[in-house]
């Protein structure tokens, strides 16, 4: 059954800049394409409607929508409700039913029909990769119902940890208690949790699933995209490399330019960037150079 999806876009990232200071987190270039636009490939074959949350760079991610996506609607905030404000703010472009969040800077294969088909009657059904009993920022118990979350136990009978993988499916009645600013885990998981209401673990097996929220995150799941297309490097169309250039494992974005001679190695050069080899361990952008 198809259900509206929420992606959560509107963030600062901080722990991304310079790069974020010139395009919201979502729209970092992946590959080939925007982060956002795999995003988008995953949740489309479920979604009975896109929503996406917008505040850092709101232009930006308005004129991708306008031009890329123009089926996804775009939820503006003023200043930042948090993910469970922001969820709550946008309930009208939503409609009613069980919502599958998913966080703007996760890329995985994930099966976003198997996550929903598990939903059934729980308050909310996160995905969550098994891990040792106390492990990991979530708990379950044999049943899989989750008993801990970060920190906090709610319940006895924990037998599995486990790691929230940022994408899951809030229910109708937790839908009905979102506060106008906070976060869902804060503000909203855990007092249920503490009410006795069901929040259910999800395993989605063994997928790719990568975290772009740091440089460092960034740059390895850039070539996990890489690694995936058996490709030794990626030049995207109109770009253009020098003769004299040797790429190892890089990823030149469509009317990049590489000049100079030598070699660029582990470079992720943006879309229309100009950058020289040699040159090791950078992101290349129209505006400047990061390392």
């Amino acid at each position: 059954m198809p259900a509206p999806v929420f992606v959560l876009a509107a963030g600062l990232g901080t722990r991304l800049r310079p790069l974020t200071d010139w395009l919201p987190k979502p729209l970092l270039p992946l590959g080939d394409r925007p982060a956002l636009e795999h995003i988008l490939a995953a949740v489309r074959p479920v979604a009975r409607t896109v929503v996406a949350n917008a505040h850092h760079r709101v232009a930006d991610l308005r004129a991708f929508v306008a031009s890329s996506a123009p089926d996804v609607h775009v939820s503006e905030e003023a200043r930042i409700l948090g993910t469970a404000g922001g969820l709550r703010h946008a309930a009208e472009l939503l409609g009613t039913g069980p919502v599958l969040v998913w966080n703007g800077d996760i890329v995985s294969s994930l099966s976003p029909a198997a996550l929903l088909g598990a939903h059934r009657e729980a308050d909310a059904t996160l995905a969550v990769r098994p891990l040792a009993a106390g492990d990991g920022n979530v708990g379950t118990d044999v049943a899989g119902r989750i008993v801990r979350l970060r920190r906090e136990t709610t319940a006895p009978g924990e037998v599995s940890g486990g790691a929230f993988l940022g994408v899951h499916v809030v229910g109708e009645r937790l839908r009905g208690r979102l506060p106008e600013e906070g976060c869902l885990v804060g503000d909203v998981y855990l007092p249920a949790m503490r009410e006795g209401r069901t929040l259910r673990a999800f395993d989605p097996g063994d997928v790719a699933w990568d975290d772009i929220g740091t440089l460092a995150d960034y740059q390895a799941a850039s070539f996990a995209w890489l690694r995936a297309r058996g490709a030794g490097s990626f030049v995207g169309e109109g770009a253009e490399v020098a003769e004299g250039v040797t790429l190892r494992e890089c990823i030149v974005g469509r009317g990049a330019r590489v000049e100079g001679a030598g070699i660029l190695e582990r470079c992720i050069v943006w879309p229309g960037a100009s950058v020289a080899a040699p040159l090791m361990a950078a992101v290349a952008t129209v505006r400047g150079i990061v390392t």
